[in-house]
């Protein structure tokens, strides 16, 4: 695809957007509706050709369906906690397909159908609290989706008081959520059955592995050989050019490729972006953890991989940390300092886990760090004080 003139920056702004959010709604981002919907064919362009997406513009939405090239644990609700959350916000999507547009029903007549549409093998008991609770965070979701319009009431109220009454309406937005499928889902055993009918629909194997290749790197942290197709990585290594001027013109990321890994990065932040590090303490103290990952394989004190990851058991694992809070824990924020070390330890790897930075096996229970880790490292300025002053500071007050 040649350089579009008609890709400048605020189509640059307008993909950042699609690709940040699940829809944009006319009637209630207006601006960006309309950003869209003026850079609409560059848009198509870039998105077909480079990612094999397809970006739909209506009348009251717009939006980007991100297929992923695989299936990745952040990918799921970030507001769901138990697979409860999902079964019933499927539950909701059918009980919404019935309801006409504009139409009002109240939650007690939603509770009851979820009674008799949920498949679980207990039934759902609105006296149960945690089924309550399940209801209100799916029904938030689908408030804050915008395919779910709350009339009147407070859905929340349902947490703590079943009797609680709510009217809602359903948008006409509701009616496009779900996207089609290649064949009636029922059909699909799963998620990675759908995800290779999608791939089978191109028949083009070369223009399959160069959409593989542009979904894996924008939708991932980091993307490590292992998990792809070795062809699929020979093809990075090939056209690394091409990409690095693909994702600097149309999106402003800088790619970045080593012997096992491939990442895309942001040369500056931007607000609407998710990105790593952000404002969490937690975050601080995973840079810290690079610095200090680096430090232990300068003075060869672990062994990496073929692969390049390290390994530790679950109890090293903890002794790092409490290594880490020994040597720089008196800069953490206060609930870290104050912190059982196993807490923040599960905690950081949690995190670690969420970009990629670190695996956990289920069987043994052994940590892989990634190379990932490794590439974001901080430490204290040279005139901090490991008492816990900043001598910066001090110095600045007595003048």
């Amino acid at each position: 695809m040649s350089r579009d003139a008609a890709f400048d920056e605020k189509a640059r702004e307008a993909l950042g957007i699609l690709l940040e959010n699940f829809w944009i709604l006319r009637d209630r981002q207006p601006e960006e509706y309309a950003m869209i919907r003026d850079r609409e064919a560059a848009l198509k362009r870039f998105v077909r050709d480079k990612l094999g997406y397809r970006l739909i513009v209506h009348r009251h939405f717009a939006k980007l369906e991100k297929i992923p090239a695989r299936p990745e644990p952040w990918m799921g609700m970030e507001t769901f906690e138990h697979p409860r959350d999902y079964a019933m916000f499927c539950c909701l999507l059918a009980h919404m397909e019935n309801v006409a547009v504009d139409e009002p029903f109240l939650l007690s007549a939603l509770c009851e159908e979820l009674k008799v549409l949920y498949p679980g093998e207990f039934p759902m008991d609105w006296e149960n609290y945690e089924h309550r609770k399940s209801l209100v965070r799916v029904v938030k979701t689908a408030v804050r989706l915008g395919i779910l319009t709350e009339v009147d009431g407070d859905t929340a109220a349902f947490q703590q008081n079943e009797q609680a009454e709510v009217l809602y309406e359903v948008p006409v937005a509701a009616r496009y959520f779900m996207r089609t499928f290649p064949k009636d889902l029922t059909r699909f055993s799963s998620g990675e059955a759908i995800l290779q009918a999608e791939a089978a629909a191109e028949e083009d194997s070369s223009l399959r592995r160069r959409h593989r290749v542009y979904r894996q790197l924008l939708l991932s942290p980091a993307v490590y050989r292992e998990e792809m197709e070795e062809a699929d990585f020979l093809y990075l290594l090939r056209f690394r050019h091409r990409l690095e001027e693909d994702f600097a013109e149309y999106l402003g990321f800088r790619l970045e490729i080593y012997r096992n890994t491939a990442l895309l990065s942001a040369p500056e932040a931007r607000a609407r972006l998710t990105l790593f590090p952000d404002s969490r303490a937690i975050c601080d103290i995973a840079l810290q953890m690079g610095e200090e990952t680096r430090r232990r394989l300068a003075a060869g004190e672990v062994r990496v991989e073929a692969d390049g990851t390290i390994r530790l058991t679950p109890v090293e694992w903890e002794q790092w940390v409490a290594a880490l809070k020994e040597s720089r824990g008196a800069g953490w924020s206060k609930q870290y300092r104050t912190a059982l070390v196993k807490q923040t330890a599960a905690e950081l790897l949690a995190l670690l886990k969420e970009w990629k930075m670190a695996t956990v096996d289920p069987e043994s229970g052994m940590i892989r760090l990634y190379p990932l880790l490794g590439r974001l490292a901080g430490k204290y300025p040279a005139d901090f004080d490991p008492a816990g002053r900043d001598i910066k500071k001090e110095r600045e007050e007595r003048s």
